[in-house]
């Protein structure tokens, strides 16, 4: 990793947490992104700074064990959360940690996001399922999502937030978007009525035409929980 690639990946850090908190998926100094940089090295947010307004200096690199290597701040909280998710997904390179409100408002109600209702969701995310109730900041949001991160791309914390990974920062961060705007067609279309669930051949159509295409993630169904 050369200085100049690590300084381009730490602006793009900063960029996806302006977008993150303008688009109002946080707010103060909720979440966390991270990125890896090799097998034993993680650049992330570092606790209790607002990523609206983070500069490239305030990140911190941290390791495979949690550890802070380099930087003023301290690691992020939610780390053993992110190790868990990098553990999971080798193919992924960056993960990031939000609030997204209209998705936290259907887990506090007790809906899920795991049926398989908007195509675009089961295509490019492989499924959005809710991992169990775990204590902001300690390693139970870790043990949580261990199992159900390797099924998908995408993961709800019951009553805390999301989870989403991709190949970069900025690939997680679209399926940050992609699950909030999901989350907002879903409260909508209850206005009217349940939402209609696809067909169990269609969704084995869009599995298919995601592997033809390489989507990344392993598809998640409801009875993978």
């Amino acid at each position: 990793m050369t200085h100049r690639s690590e300084s381009v990946l730490r602006e793009a850090v900063c960029e996806v947490g302006r977008r993150m908190y303008a688009r109002n998926l946080v707010a103060a100094t909720d979440g966390n992104i991270s990125v890896r940089l090799d097998d034993d090295r993680y650049l992330c947010t570092p606790s209790a700074v607002s990523k609206g307004y983070m500069k490239p200096e305030d990140l911190v690199i941290a390791d495979g064990a949690g550890g802070k290597i380099a930087g003023g701040g301290k690691v992020t909280t939610e780390f053993t959360t992110h190790l868990a998710a990098y553990e999971a997904r080798p193919d992924m390179a960056a993960v990031v940690h939000a609030h997204p409100p209209k998705a936290l408002a259907l887990s506090v109600a007790g809906y899920t996001m795991e049926d398989c209702v908007l195509p675009e969701v089961v295509y490019a995310l492989g499924g959005v399922p809710t991992a169990p109730y775990a204590t902001p900041a300690t390693p139970e949001g870790a043990a949580a999502i261990r199992d159900l991160i390797g099924h998908c791309d995408a993961v709800m914390m019951d009553r805390h937030g999301s989870i989403t990974l991709g190949v970069d920062v900025f690939d997680a961060y679209f399926k940050l978007e992609k699950l909030e705007h999901a989350a907002e067609t879903l409260l909508l279309a209850r206005l009217f009525g349940e939402p209609r669930r696809l067909e169990p051949s269609e969704v084995d159509k869009l599995l298919a035409v995601r592997e033809t295409y390489g989507v990344s993630g392993k598809p998640f169904r409801p009875t993978d929980a």
